[in-house]
């Protein structure tokens, strides 16, 4: 074998091994680039990952106060606010209460007064019906002692004058007038007057040249009122004009 051929084939094999490292290390120079790129990439994600995470961390350190995350902000403000209203609300119950019971004692206070007003009034009234004439029967004793002196002496065997009579008459009738004044019984005498049919009773109507027509010629049965009120209407003679 020739010298050349030996140079050659010395030359093939290292030939080969050379473009295999050379290969190799564009394969490595690949590899490290990519390597390179892939590191960026991913220190670059890494780094676009953690902005994030920060980012949405400090939007929850934002939104949560310094304390720490609450569960509803203002609910202790509101439950304060709740039980205050409550105890305004049960205070103002209570005064309602107590001025319902001071009020139900006043009523059943007027209430006893009043009927204890009812009855002394009922009461009054009762004795006032029984009572009214009282004090006229105690005037009309005087009369009746009169009278029955005047009765026991006629009856007595003596005989009175009629000057003794007509005297002891008009005392009586004198007392009895006293009696009638003191309780406002007044006689009704409408002797010329025009007759009235609320206090007149007519019993008779005469002929009168004299009298005018329509008047009290003569009083019959003398009437009597009390106190304005008609207790017996006076019994008349009323004359009528002549006739022509």
């Amino acid at each position: 074998m020739s010298s050349e051929s030996r140079e050659r084939r010395s030359h093939e094999p290292g030939s080969r091994r050379s473009g295999e490292w050379s290969s190799a290390g564009v394969s490595a120079d690949s590899r490290d680039a990519a390597g390179a790129g892939g590191g960026a990439g991913a220190g670059g994600a890494t780094g676009a990952g953690g902005a994030g995470r920060h980012e949405l961390a400090a939007a929850a350190g934002a939104a949560d106060p310094p304390g720490g995350p609450q569960a509803a902000p203002g609910t202790g403000a509101e439950a304060a606010e709740h039980a205050a209203e409550i105890e305004a609300l049960r205070k103002e119950l209570a005064a309602a209460e107590e001025s319902a019971r001071a009020q139900r004692e006043l009523y059943l206070r007027a209430a006893a007064e009043i009927d204890n007003v009812r009855k002394r009034a009922q009461r009054d009234i009762e004795q006032a019906h029984r009572y009214a004439v009282e004090s006229f029967a105690g005037e009309l004793l005087a009369v009746r002692d009169s009278l029955e002196l005047a009765v026991h002496s006629a009856a007595g065997g003596a005989s009175p004058d009629v000057a003794t009579l007509l005297s002891g008459q008009e005392a009586t009738l004198k007392l009895l007038d006293r009696a009638f004044g003191r309780f406002s019984i007044r006689q009704i005498d409408p002797v010329g007057q025009r007759f009235d049919p609320n206090q007149h009773e007519a019993v008779l109507m005469q002929e009168a040249a004299d009298a005018a027509p329509n008047s009290v010629l003569q009083v019959v049965q003398p009437g009597y009122e009390l106190n304005g009120r008609l207790l017996r209407p006076a019994r008349v003679i009323v004359a009528r004009a002549a006739e022509t």
